[in-house]
């Protein structure tokens, strides 16, 4: 690759967000010394911005769901940050939720973002996990189960778009009797309101 191509290739690509080895094999090389000569160059000269340790973005247009998914990994945006999407709550949350292996909150920029302890075998399951933008997002449905799975006496504002097929396809991945017995209730107290 000739010396201009490296930079090229970053800004190029369709991600926003870039850790030390997604650098590394962007460029093909293993994440050595060369690799972080470049780099340190780049941030010195504006061209790349610098976000959290490893951490690295084209510009301050940056997805910040993308931030997310890398800071902790394995993660998938759900909870109220898709629910409010959806149209499920009404209340704003300018925190982005996310489900991880562990339970904490960063800020990085003008972004804080909420990190929810989720059980591996629920965490690493895909069913439900929408993939848009080199982001892992959960299906409405699947943030919904993500809540309740955590909130049990959760309050959903408007569940008219729920796709109860898909909800009760997913709900055996959390291998809870409670949140079947909850989410069964639910769909009745929502159709009684339809009527």
């Amino acid at each position: 690759m000739k010396k201009g191509d490296y930079l090229e290739k970053l800004l190029r690509s369709p991600q926003t967000v870039f850790s030390m080895k997604d650098i590394a094999l962007s460029w093909g090389e293993s994440s050595g010394a060369t690799t972080r000569t470049r780099l340190h160059y780049y941030l010195q000269h504006g061209k790349l911005i610098h976000l959290r340790h490893g951490l690295y973005a084209k510009d301050n247009n940056y997805n910040p769901y993308e931030l997310a998914i890398k800071i902790n990994t394995p993660a998938y945006i759900s909870f109220e940050t898709v629910l409010k999407k959806a149209g499920f709550i009404f209340q704003y949350y300018k925190d982005i939720f996310v489900a991880s292996y562990l339970r904490r909150t960063i800020s990085c920029g003008q972004h804080t973002f909420v990190y929810r302890r989720i059980k591996s075998s629920i965490l690493t399951n895909p069913l439900g996990i929408e993939h848009k933008q080199g982001c892992a997002i959960a299906s409405y449905e699947r943030a919904v189960l993500d809540t309740l799975y955590l909130n049990k006496d959760y309050h959903f504002d408007n569940l008219s778009g729920l796709n109860w097929d898909k909800a009760f396809e997913i709900v055996p991945i959390y291998d809870n009797k409670r949140m079947k017995k909850k989410l069964g209730n639910i769909y009745r107290e929502n159709k009684e309101d339809r009527k």
